[in-house]
């Protein structure tokens, strides 16, 4: 049976929200899920109902025709003002008499006869139109003294007593403008996963608030906001080693040889261009010289921009698998969780998510392995060997690994993370994603064995690299390049600090 979503907005009185259900209920409509909560919005609900489509066609006519349906987010007018009024009776009524004419919806209002203001009211209202806007008004100038102390027709002074509304204009700040439907859409899935977290204990400010964190961080930091930390690591004569980490989310590495230039993980596509400015830097030709990516898993920060490069990806066949499902849980114990699937929208929605358009899978086991993990292929870089590791399936589905044991040299995607030496920023960033999923891993205690194997193998690794230390350089999926110190990860030579135009 086909399900539907809608959201319904209910006036505020006795049985209201009893008569939207009985038009669902007419239609033999099974209703899935319905949420509303006074303290978010005090008119909003959520439905989502299976039907066949004529069904969910009628429904929708009959909350239309009931004034239930809440078909558009048009941003409000908001109107405060002081209303003198005369003190007879009758004054409060016969003001609201014009409110009521213009259909202006009171947020606010503050009276006393016994006050420090005795003839002053104080009222916000809230209008869809703004020509009635214009007549309320009007009407109010005409017959009693007014002043108005904010008249905002952008729907920035919404209130809570409108919260979806102003919600979905902040969304709007960080997408650009968009369709009604598709934002009321995912306005439903955003109110889905605050259900969810909201009956596992967290406070539904904060989730609101992580959403919309995540998108204005992104915006924030790209163009002019945009900076990166750069390590530039000589592995052999002729071959150099760059980690860019940007802003937010995972790094991206550049192998540079003779033959051209290896990309492991591409970043998030919303960074294209700032990452582009660095890769001309660092390598002569650019983007041109780029010859093979290598996409380590399919979470958007990792493969997001894989689309602006004219050279084919190569990846496990599970991160291609998660790409077109759009769901990063997609093939763990986690796929049905609603929010990794929710998240997976939210990301690639507000990162600008451009995946890798063509695609070279790893799918030929080697029947060796490499610390607990399999080897699937082997791949030559600037003449040298390296094994590509599969993971085991905690961090994400998919996950592969790179090894050169020659160079020692272990690209470990999200399962090893250099986390004592994030910035504040970035690892303030990186929690918001914890708090939105929970984890960020779709099976933690499979991803803490791989993190100890991986460490395990960096350990008694001794290849050699430029410069003649000995060890293994760790390549992190967020933090810097590191080598291990002890039970520490500790950086690994200098960190370089860019800016545009500096």
């Amino acid at each position: 049976m086909p399900k539907y979503s809608f959201i319904a907005r209910v006036p505020n009185h006795p049985g209201a929200l009893h008569a939207a259900a009985r038009v669902v209920m007419r239609e033999r409509a099974n209703i899935n899920r319905v949420q509303f909560d006074q303290r978010i919005d005090p008119y909003i609900v959520f439905f989502e109902v299976s039907c066949p489509e004529e069904a969910y066609g009628r429904i929708a006519e009959g909350l239309t025709g009931m004034g239930y349906l809440q078909d558009t987010l048009r941003p409000l007018n908001i109107l405060k003002c002081y209303v003198f009024l005369p003190h007879e009776p009758g004054a409060l009524f016969e003001f609201l008499n014009h409110t009521t004419r213009y259909n202006a919806n009171i947020s606010y209002i503050d009276f006393d006869d016994r006050g420090r203001h005795p003839d002053r009211l104080t009222v916000t209202v809230s209008l869809e139109e703004n020509g009635s806007a214009e007549l309320l008004l009007d009407a109010l100038k005409s017959q009693y003294r007014i002043e108005i102390l904010e008249y905002d027709t952008t729907g920035k002074k919404l209130d809570d007593t409108v919260f979806y509304i102003r919600f979905a204009q902040e969304i709007r700040e960080i997408i650009g403008e968009s369709e009604d439907p598709f934002l009321l859409s995912f306005l439903g899935d955003i109110n889905h996963a605050v259900q969810e977290l909201m009956n596992l204990g967290q406070d539904p400010k904060t989730i609101f608030g992580s959403f919309l964190a995540t998108g204005r961080t992104l915006t924030r930091t790209t163009g002019d906001g945009f900076y990166a930390d750069i390590q530039t690591i000589p592995l052999s004569p002729g071959i150099t080693l760059t980690c860019i980490q940007p802003p937010a989310g995972g790094n991206v590495y550049l192998v540079n040889t003779p033959a051209g230039c290896t990309m492991v993980d591409t970043g998030y596509g919303i960074y294209m261009r700032d990452i582009g400015a660095i890769i001309r830097r660092a390598i002569p030709g650019g983007k041109d010289a780029v010859r093979q990516i290598i996409i380590t898993h399919a979470d958007a920060d990792h493969c997001g921009a894989g689309g602006e490069y004219p050279v084919p990806a190569s990846m496990h066949p599970g991160t291609l698998d998660i790409i077109r499902a759009a769901n990063r849980a997609y093939g763990s114990r986690s796929e049905a969780s609603v929010l990794e699937k929710i998240y997976t929208t939210m990301i690639n929605l507000f990162s600008k998510f451009n995946p890798p358009k063509e695609h070279r899978l790893f799918e030929s086991p080697t029947g060796g392995a490499e610390a607990g993990f399999p080897v699937i292929a082997s791949i030559d870089i600037g003449g040298y060997r390296f094994d590509v590791l599969e993971g085991l399936g905690g961090h994400m589905h998919g996950q592969i690994y790179l090894f050169s044991r020659e160079l020692g040299v272990l690209f470990t995607a999200d399962t090893v993370i250099n986390f004592g030496h994030l910035t504040p920023e970035r690892a303030e960033y990186n929690t918001l994603a914890v708090i939105l999923v929970t984890s960020v891993n779709v099976d933690s205690g499979i991803a803490r064995n791989e993190r100890q194997n991986l460490m395990g193998l960096a350990r008694e690794t001794t290849g050699s690299y430029h410069g003649g230390r000995t060890g293994c350089l760790v390549c992190c999926g967020h933090g810097p390049v590191s080598i291990i110190e002890g039970k520490d990860l500790i950086p690994f030579g200098s960190i370089d600090h860019y800016v545009p135009g500096a």
